[in-house]
């Protein structure tokens, strides 16, 4: 299959990595200085480029922010039989941009960034494939995401954007406030220790992924009830509630088991 992927950064780097052994790809980049380590596959810097390798496969791996942009500008480019993808991690709008090109698509989310996972050892990561669109394209990426051993869960786009709004706007929320009440620690203990290493991790992310991520509509319900959490705890705090703080630390270990 002839697969074109959109941007050179680390999760396009990765794809064409990942496919360029069993595939015809190429990569298409604006800046020529990402595509100077890449490999065993064709690079392309300008869009004229892209109609001589007319692909079958297109997955669009650059900034969330320009992810429908650069489908605008490449669609043109591409034949009717072509099939779109996007691997982002929020999907607000997408169902209602695909449709209205007229394309096959499918739509993903490879759920684990570089700078957690271990690129080499996906087994206990996870990967969402989205229930709507082309057949043809959830199956190809099903097959190429269970070769890497990675757990799979079907949303559709509306399912997918309240799963995010839970599973990643908690975690980043809690580390930006664990780093915004930061202070440096001659004898960090264990516990702070591994925050640090969460926090460090989170914030090595592009702004555009972070933002994007926070401003997720559904984001704010969940914030929501972090601030409910806290006025909580605080009132146990406050009353040296013994008993509430039993109860409470009962019922968060229920969430954890």
């Amino acid at each position: 299959m002839r697969i074109l992927v959109l941007g050179a950064g680390k999760m396009g780097s990765f794809f064409v990595d990942l496919l360029s052994f069993e595939h015809e790809t190429a990569v298409y980049e604006i800046d020529p200085k990402r595509l100077r380590f890449l490999y065993n596959t064709q690079r392309f810097t300008s869009l004229d480029e892209i109609d001589a390798f007319n692909p079958e496969l297109v997955i669009n791996a650059v900034t969330l922010k320009y992810t429908l942009d650069v489908f605008r500008q490449v669609i043109p480019h591409l034949s009717k039989d072509c099939i779109i993808s996007d691997i982002s991690s929020v999907k607000t709008g997408f169902k209602e941009f695909y449709e209205s090109t007229g394309m096959r698509y499918v739509s993903t989310h490879p759920m684990f960034g570089p700078t957690f996972a271990n690129l080499g050892a996906l087994s206990q990561e996870n990967a969402i494939i989205i229930n709507e669109g082309d057949y043809m394209g959830r199956i190809f990426f099903r097959d190429l995401y269970n070769r890497l051993g990675l757990h799979l869960c079907e949303y559709s786009f509306e399912e997918h954007d309240e799963t995010m709004a839970y599973s990643l706007s908690i975690p980043f929320v809690s580390t930006f406030v664990f780093s915004a009440v930061m202070k440096h620690q001659d004898a960090p203990g264990t516990t702070f220790k591994r925050h640090l290493q969460i926090a460090r991790g989170v914030l090595s992310e592009d702004d555009c992924l972070l933002r994007e991520i926070l401003f997720n509509p559904r984001t704010k319900n969940q914030v929501q009830h972090i601030r409910e959490q806290l006025k909580e705890l605080m009132n146990i705090i406050e009353n040296h509630d013994e008993n509430g703080m039993k109860h409470y630390l009962t019922r968060i270990r229920e969430n954890i088991k």
